[in-house]
């Protein structure tokens, strides 16, 4: 079975580079959101395994999108992808739940080094 991947991010771009990035590796991206408000609906309507999650979103900080996806599905993976490398940001969104913080810009291994360890971190917690 595919690993269900939900992309969050402002940038059409890098929502499109994501999204071929993990395709291209193999997994299923069950939608995009350019917003927080458009995540959570997502995240909720698609139930992914693992969310990819901008820190920066036009309605919302991803933190407070990542609290509200944990109050929902707990279970699921999110990896926060940023251009904001500040540690207090990266502390805060490990500690409200955050499974992996990658700073923009990435390389393509990376990105997928860090999927796959989230998504083989889930499938460990489920066996």
């Amino acid at each position: 079975m595919k690993n269900r991947i939900l992309i969050v991010d402002d940038s059409f771009y890098m929502r499109t580079m994501l999204k071929n990035m993990l395709t291209d590796a193999g997994y299923e991206v069950v939608g995009e959101a350019a917003n927080g408000q458009q995540a959570l609906e997502m995240a909720a309507a698609t139930r992914p395994d693992l969310i990819t999650l901008d820190v920066i979103l036009p309605d919302n900080t991803g933190l407070d999108v990542l609290k509200g996806i944990r109050q929902d599905q707990p279970e699921v993976k999110v990896v926060m992808c940023s251009a904001v490398g500040q540690e207090v940001i990266v502390n805060e969104a490990l500690e409200s739940g955050a499974t992996a913080y990658i700073v923009k810009p990435f390389s393509e291994e990376k990105v997928l080094e860090i999927v796959g360890s989230a998504l083989q971190e889930a499938a460990s917690d489920q066996a």
